[in-house]
């Protein structure tokens, strides 16, 4: 299992991912889940995985030698796409090409076919978006109502998120919510673990500005972590008893 979250918002996105990969619990492992195409000025792409380790890295794989393109043949990559919709498109042909070539045999093998994506980034002169992929290639994306996607064992990571991510939120108020969605997984779940791979992209840069592998020593994640679990104690704290009783 793991947990992975994008935010995507009026100043740019933020995408969150951990690296804990299990077969069980005495095989443990850590695999990072998060990869960037980048070319400064012209294009950043961010794609985040879940599910079973082999099939999200077979579908990286083939978006990363490209696929043929239905129309003209040619073979298209994330680094060719002319625009973020046509990149998810992309990243599902990718997932059924490697259901129809893998899955038959973990059928056989009674292993589910697992995978799922977020895909975030902007092209030049275009849009700053943000795409959740499902196993069956098909695909949903954030909008001003629902700023912010999740997939892997999103729940107990969403109830902070549902109530404070707005989209004119900034980043760094981003990054901290993004970091105790993680947080409330990592606590909850120990299918999810550090350390945690973050991206931050301002809208129209075209480019990643903050590349952050977070651990367990890291200070400020520390300090996070402890401040936003005394203030929850001391939130219920405060609140009024209940009056009914006497």
């Amino acid at each position: 299992m793991t947990y992975c979250v994008g935010l995507l918002l009026e100043d740019g996105l933020v995408m969150l991912s951990d690296t804990r990969t299990n077969a069980g619990v005495d095989n443990i492992s850590t695999f990072g889940k998060m990869h960037v195409i980048e070319e400064p000025g012209d294009r950043v792409i961010c794609l985040a995985t879940a599910g079973n380790l082999a099939v999200s890295q077979a579908v990286v794989n083939l978006l990363w030698e490209g696929l043929p393109n239905e129309t003209d043949g040619k073979v298209d990559t994330l680094e060719t796409v002319p625009s973020m919709f046509r990149a998810v498109q992309l990243a599902g042909t990718a997932i059924r090409r490697t259901f129809r070539t893998d899955g038959p045999a973990m059928k056989a093998q009674d292993i589910p076919f697992e995978v799922s994506l977020l895909l975030g980034g902007q092209i030049a002169g275009r849009s700053l978006r943000l795409f959740q992929v499902y196993a069956a290639g098909n695909f949903i994306e954030a909008t001003e109502d629902t700023p912010f996607l999740q997939i892997g064992e999103h729940k107990y990571g969403k109830p902070i998120l549902d109530r404070a991510v707005t989209p004119g939120m900034g980043l760094h108020d981003a990054i901290k919510l993004a970091l105790i969605s993680m947080d409330s997984t990592l606590r909850s779940n120990l299918s999810v673990g550090l350390p945690a791979d973050l991206i931050v992209v301002p809208r129209d840069a075209a480019r990643v500005t903050m590349h952050r592998r977070i651990g367990e020593d890291d200070p400020y994640y520390r300090t996070l972590r402890d401040r936003w679990s005394g203030a929850l104690r001391e939130a219920y704290q405060a609140l009024p008893n209940p009056d009914w009783d006497d």
